[in-house]
């Protein structure tokens, strides 16, 4: 299903917000603690759904808690022939690349990727760049954390836009 623009009003961020917070909370629940009907909080979540604006409910793994512990974005830059669709098919194989996104600027695609350690990192580089298609990367490595990937905010604004 494509993402279609979806308006927020009031109740479908506060929404948004407990199901951040508690991701496992049932709808009945949300309803007793919104003060609205069951009936609204599931429609208003199948519209939410079915509009893109609520992408899922799995749980959100920390890499670090599971031996990842170091993260860096890797800006790659592609052979032209090969394509975007071609260097995304590689990248996916790799189950330390974490997200991809084409980009303007100096490089093609820019990736966060996470490894067990530096001298993992390496091997993770190595294997992305080991594709015909990608001509150089280039790598930061991330140190701290100060905001971590958030969208409860932005709901919360977009009902005041």
């Amino acid at each position: 299903m494509t993402e279609q623009s979806v308006q927020l009003d009031e109740l479908d961020a506060r929404m948004i917000e407990m199901l951040a917070a508690e991701p496992r909370i049932g709808v009945l629940e949300l309803s007793r603690r919104l003060a609205v009907a069951r009936g609204t909080v599931q429609a208003r979540l199948d519209k939410l759904i079915a509009r893109g604006a609520i992408k899922g409910f799995g749980p959100e793994v920390a890499p670090s808690a599971i031996g990842f512990g170091v993260m860096s974005f890797v800006t790659l830059e592609i052979s032209q022939r090969y394509g975007h669709d071609a260097v995304a098919g590689h990248l996916a194989e790799i189950p330390e690349v974490l997200e991809a996104h084409t980009i303007t600027g100096g490089g093609d695609i820019l990736c966060r990727i996470v490894a067990r350690s530096n001298a993992d990192l390496q091997r993770v580089i190595d294997k992305i760049v080991g594709y015909e298609g990608i001509r150089r990367a280039h790598t930061i490595i991330a140190l701290a954390e100060l905001i971590p990937y958030r969208t409860v905010p932005l709901a919360k604004a977009a009902t005041r836009i």
